[in-house]
């Protein structure tokens, strides 16, 4: 993908030689073999017939201005439910090049925009590795099999189901709601990863304000640690420290090889968390130098246990007049188990006052969603605990000066509550 330009245009009249060209025995392998000259055609017109009435949107596929294949929903009933289908073909040069991967992205995106149906569902063939591939990568899970006739024999498929459904938190209570009366110790540890640096450099500069907790970042902050993180300062809270003794490597957040335990720190199991639901309410801030996060990762103490859950991370530098991009999605850190599905998702409208940023932590699956609204489904399984970590960055500049008249720098939480699960862990 470095260096490609995937985009999608609306079906159109002159669109027909990309179909013609997706009609042969290696395109259709999968498919039942071509179709004829005059089946083409007709898909081609039926394409533009539903576009028309808004039954269907299709789409061409264009890689840095050139036809690559075709993409599309539309209207659909799965299993008496209201729901947009999907299918795509990509030519066979652009395969395996992350062409696939984007159109669906992108077209994911449209369907959740579109919002009048929230399930998004694929039949690709059971014999088809790609596609399969595809739809997990995608986020979505793998519901069944089935057989249905298909050009004059029969096709065995998988279902794949996305649920773009928002957040429903009907008739459950939260198990903790945390509106931050105070700094609760029992829950709370208002340090950055000290064992990597020290409690002294890495503690948190807070206070309690209207909205509930405020971490802010002055013109006197130091440099968390400056000996490996260079002159980045971070106000920042957690709710569970686990690290080995001095000098080792055991700690959580290894964030970069050949990190070693600079000062011992006493074990704190705060708040840990293990499936359910995470939601946080917090305002951004719009400085270029800025970055607020919210990011529960593994308590650790086995040192796979590490996977990033990141349920916010916005850069000040990401934000515009009209709105900003969210990070979402799921980061390995260092546990092999785990692949990177973090994409930075558009939001309109002012970030720097408060949003709710969620997740919903399911067997093999993690729901995120912004405002309650779904923006993403990993369909990755995490099963260990996880700690809270909640943060304001400042980065340095390249020149090394900071912009002092904008500080502080102050990331405001109204609160973070969970929800238990509705399907208890393993």
């Amino acid at each position: 993908m470095v260096g490609m330009d995937v985009t999608l245009h609306r079906w159109s009249e002159g669109d027909l030689p990309v179909l013609e060209r997706a009609n042969t025995p290696e395109m259709t392998r999968y498919l039942g073999g071509p179709e004829s000259d005059e089946q083409v055609l007709e898909r081609h017109e039926r394409y533009l017939r539903l576009g028309s009435t808004g039954e269907a949107h299709m789409f061409r596929v264009d890689v840095d201005g050139v036809p690559a294949g075709g993409i599309g929903y539309w209207q659909t009933d799965h299993d008496g439910v209201d729901a947009f289908e999907t299918g795509w073909e990509i030519e066979p040069h652009w395969q395996g090049r992350g062409v696939a991967r984007e159109a669906l992205r992108q077209l994911i995106r449209l369907v959740a925009v579109d919002g009048s149906r929230s399930l998004l569902v694929a039949y690709p063939g059971v014999d088809n590795p790609g596609s399969n591939a595809l739809c997990r990568g995608a986020g979505f899970v793998r519901t069944g099999s089935g057989t249905m006739p298909w050009r004059g024999g029969e096709l065995a498929f998988h279902t794949w189901v996305l649920d773009m459904s928002p957040l429903d938190l009907a008739g459950r209570e939260p198990d903790v709601d945390e509106r931050f009366d105070s700094l609760d110790p029992g829950r709370w540890w208002p340090f950055y990863n000290p064992h990597w640096s020290s409690r002294a450099d890495a503690a948190a500069r807070w206070s309690i304000g209207t909205a509930g907790l405020e971490l802010r970042i002055d013109e006197d902050t130091s440099p968390w640690a400056p000996a490996i993180d260079g002159d980045i300062r971070v106000a920042h809270v957690q709710t569970g420290q686990f690290s080995g003794p001095l000098g080792s490597g055991i700690g959580q957040h290894r964030f970069r090889p050949g990190l070693v335990v600079a000062e011992e720190q006493p074990e704190h199991r705060g708040w840990l968390v293990h499936g359910g639901v995470i939601e946080v309410r917090l305002a951004a801030i719009a400085h270029a130098d800025a970055m607020v996060a919210f990011w529960p990762i593994g308590f650790e103490e086995r040192p796979d246990d590490c996977g990033e859950i990141c349920i916010a991370e916005i850069f000040g530098s990401e934000i515009d007049a009209d709105g900003g991009l969210v990070g979402v999605g799921v980061k390995p850190q260092n546990d092999p188990r785990l692949t990177t599905d973090f994409e930075k998702i558009r939001v309109d409208g002012d970030l720097t006052v408060m949003h709710d940023y969620a997740v919903e932590w399911m067997p093999g699956h993690l729901r995120f969603f912004i405002d309650g609204r779904w923006v993403k489904t990993v369909a990755q399984a995490i099963d260990y605990p996880v700690q809270f970590m909640l943060d304001v960055y400042e980065f340095a500049r390249s020149d090394g000066s900071r912009d002092l008249a904008a500080l502080p720098h102050v990331l405001r939480v109204e609160w973070v509550r969970t929800f238990a699960p509705l399907t208890p862990p393993r």
